[in-house]
């Protein structure tokens, strides 16, 4: 057992060390490198010593784990043996492939020696084949070289002499750029020997037909038909033959200009034909929709495509042929800059105060898509222009125009909005006015309430969706920050939004001044604009506000914008408002109907009161539908804590009254208007125009202390007697049945109608009271 592990042991011996080089070569020991141990009896460390590992199994294992552990090592030996034919086996085809590559460069080398001997052995030939050459012609090479000389002189001559015919072939042949090579390369030679008679007259021939091909050139300059090539080529050839710069540029501008003209006059022909101030030329049926106006998208692209495309290839042409060249004097530069410039600028005036006019005829329209793409259109050519001429700045007027649509668009839509609030109102109205026999069920003031509050949320929400196109990713000025921080921050949000809500106010504020047709508003129209105002503080200003900043990203830090509590404050004092001059209009109506009840009745011959009188039935009526027109708008509100007598208050005040009757009776020396004054010292005073507070209750008590002391101030100013004394205590009593549930303090409505009691019988010349009992009767059978 133990030899049978020795060699074993001998046999993984020998394995290990092929098994490590293998790993070496291919770089698998680098993973573990990390792991490695002194240990001598870690099988798999640099330090493995057999003997100490094979004597410790045989002293900590028993004979069952040792021939376990012999199973697993053979399992191991011949899983790298294994490992290792896997890794010949795969890198076999390497060797063999590298052996013939090898192969294959040895036998390249040797044909690539034998070539560059032959080389070797021509250069040699070809050195002594020279040398033979010049030995042969070392004689003869002076006369050569005078030989040649004398015959590039005889071509010279004969150039010459044959020029004149040469640059009339030319002319004839339209050659122009030949005939001016031929002069520039002869003038220098004829100027050089003009003193000698030959050459004279071949210079004034030259010189003659030099001058008429200027003309032909300059002719050809001037010719509208020519096109930017031909152009460039003549000026080209006119400056070789040294014609004075600043003519040329004006010629060329002047020239360039007659075609843009016609391009200017076309856009121009449009607008016309857009404003009503022309027609278009039809010779044919079919040539008026042919030549149909253009929508704005198709304008710009006329203007790019024709006008700033002939004007781009004028300055690019220019350039080369003026700017960029070579010139004596620098000061030709500077010269051709200016009058390029000059040229440019007073066309882009126009042609921006075209499209400037043209832009203003598309405030009206609904949609945003194809006025934003024609404005972005000609926002990119604009930046391309001042590539061509560094020293312009066409951006920021073409940003400028774009700036200007994007305010009128602001402009138009919060004018759209303020028109689509006056029809909300008058459908209101409208629906307000009809009779109550065509009123549908549903047309209760909170639906006409909930309909108009979201058709306004609607539609704002709607008109800043449409306004979200000039900030659209794809549109280049909309990255711009001199475009889209004024057009978000103030021109959505301030110009558009809090603007329409600050319009909101002031249409309020006109229905309360109570001049102007707005003044006359029907008093349920009232309520609606006040819940509405209530319901825009409370919650919709900070939604839409918050909508606002987050679609067009607004920087609400930035200051000078108005923050959404100064808003929502305007709203609630436009609420009150409208509150308060409701409860004024509704005691008014009230108080006009108690006012000539008193005025137009003569209370000293009265007769016996036997019923209610009508007026006072139609007040109850009144204010109970007042009650129940507030009570679908406005929450219950708060109540003092009723009395369970609240209904027969009258009957004690009648006692008390009786009881004070008898005083005046007994004790004529006490005035009865003092001791009025004194009791009035000691009860609360009630403050008859106050606030009302945003619930039925406090409108409902508002209206009744309004009329009521109107009916007050109306006894005040008439003289009764018995009988008229007592209708007013019928009537008084009938009001105080009934009024009493609808406002805040029951006492309240007892103090104002014992007020009208104990006034009217001050100003009674027969004061007898009338029995609570006869009193309650007659209530109760009207």
């Amino acid at each position: 057992m133990a030899s049978g592990e020795g060699e074993e042991a001998g046999d993984e011996g020998h394995r290990r060390p092929r098994r490590g080089m293998l790993k070496m070569y291919y770089g698998l020991d680098e993973e573990n490198s990390g792991a490695t141990s002194v240990d001598p009896c870690n099988i798999d460390g640099a330090h493995f010593k057999p003997d100490v590992y094979l004597s410790k199994l045989l002293k900590e294992k028993a004979l069952k784990d040792l021939m376990g552990k012999e199973d697993e090592m053979i399992r191991d030996i011949k899983a790298l043996d294994s490992d290792m034919q896997t890794l010949v086996y795969e890198n076999y085809n390497k060797f063999i492939s590298a052996t013939d590559t090898i192969r294959k460069m040895k036998n390249d080398f040797k044909k690539m020696e034998d070539e560059m001997d032959h080389l070797a052995t021509n250069m040699s030939s070809i050195t002594e084949f020279s040398g033979r050459i010049s030995s042969t012609l070392q004689d003869r090479r002076q006369q050569i070289t005078k030989l040649a000389g004398v015959h590039s002189l005889l071509k010279k001559l004969q150039f010459l002499f044959e020029l004149p015919a040469r640059l009339k072939k030319c002319i004839e042949m339209e050659a122009y750029d030949q005939a001016v090579r031929y002069w520039s390369k002869a003038k220098q030679v004829l100027h050089q020997y003009q003193d000698m008679p030959s050459f004279q007259g071949i210079q004034a021939d030259c010189e003659a037909i030099v001058y008429e091909l200027v003309a032909k050139l300059k002719q050809r300059f001037r010719d509208r038909d020519s096109s930017p090539q031909q152009l460039a080529e003549c000026v080209d050839l006119l400056l070789q033959l040294n014609e004075p710069a600043e003519g040329l540029y004006e010629e060329f501008l002047s020239h360039a200009r007659q075609k843009i003209d016609e391009d200017l006059d076309a856009l121009h022909k449009q607008l016309q034909i857009l404003s009503g101030e022309a027609q278009p030329e039809a010779e044919r049926p079919a040539d008026i929709y042919l030549n149909a106006p253009m929508d704005i998208l198709e304008f710009i692209d006329s203007g790019c495509n024709s006008f700033l495309s002939n004007i781009c290839l004028v300055i690019a042409s220019y350039n080369d042929m003026f700017l960029n060249r070579e010139q004596e004097d620098e000061n030709l530069d500077a010269i051709a800059l200016k009058k390029l410039v000059q040229f440019v600028h007073s066309l882009m005036e126009q042609y921006f105060d075209y499209v400037r006019r043209r832009v203003q005829l598309e405030k009206d329209t609904g949609d945003n898509t194809i006025l934003v793409r024609a404005l972005d259109r000609f926002h990119r050519r604009l930046q391309a222009m001042n590539q061509l001429l560094p020293d312009t700045d066409f951006s920021r007027a073409g940003t400028d125009i774009v700036s200007k649509a994007a305010r009128d668009r602001i402009d138009y839509y919060l004018q759209s909005l303020k028109q689509h609030f006056t029809d909300c109102l008058t459908d209101v109205r409208q629906n307000l006015a009809a009779p109550k026999a065509n009123r549908q069920e549903e047309s209760s003031l909170s639906d006409l309430l909930n309909n108009m509050h979201t058709s306004l949320v609607e539609q704002i929400k709607s008109v800043m969706t449409n306004l979200q196109a000039f900030i659209a990713s794809d549109i280049t000025f909309a990255i711009k920050p001199y475009f889209r921080d004024p057009f978000c921050g103030q021109g959505v949000r301030e110009g558009l939004v809090v603007a329409f809500f600050k319009s909101i106010t002031v249409t309020c504020a006109e229905f309360c001044d109570g001049t102007g047709d707005k003044g006359s508003a029907p008093p349920a129209l009232l309520l609606i604009l006040s819940r509405m105002c209530l319901d825009f503080e409370r919650s919709t200003i900070m939604y839409l506000l918050s909508l606002a900043d987050e679609q067009f990203m607004v920087d609400v830090s930035g200051g000078n914008l108005t923050t959404g509590t100064e808003l929502c404050n305007m709203f609630k004092d436009a609420a009150q408002l409208l509150l308060n001059h409701y409860v004024r209009v509704q005691g008014l109506i009230i108080s006009q109907m108690l006012r000539k009840s008193v005025e137009t009745r003569d209370w000293l011959n009265t007769i016996e009161p036997r019923n209610v009188r009508a007026v006072m039935k139609r007040v109850v009526e009144d204010i109970t539908a007042i009650d129940t027109q507030v009570g679908q708008l406005y929450e219950e509100g708060v109540r003092k804590e009723r009395s369970s007598d609240s209904s027969r208050r009258t009957f004690n005040y009648s006692v008390s009254r009786q009881q004070n009757r008898s005083q005046w009776n007994y004790a004529p020396s006490i005035d009865n208007s003092l001791m009025s004054n004194i009791q009035k010292l000691f009860s609360e005073r009630i403050e008859i125009f106050s606030a009302v507070e945003f619930s039925r209750v406090s409108v409902l008590t508002g209206i009744i202390k309004i009329s009521l002391k109107t009916f007050l101030e109306c006894v005040r100013l008439r003289t009764f007697g018995r009988y008229g004394l007592q209708q007013i205590q019928v009537d008084t009593h009938y009001l105080q049945l009934y009024l009493w549930r609808f406002v805040s303090d029951e006492n309240l409505v007892h103090f104002l109608l014992d007020e009208i009691v104990g006034s009217t019988a001050h100003r009674c010349l027969d004061a007898v009271l009338m029995e609570p009992s006869v009193i309650e009767l007659i209530c109760e059978r009207g």
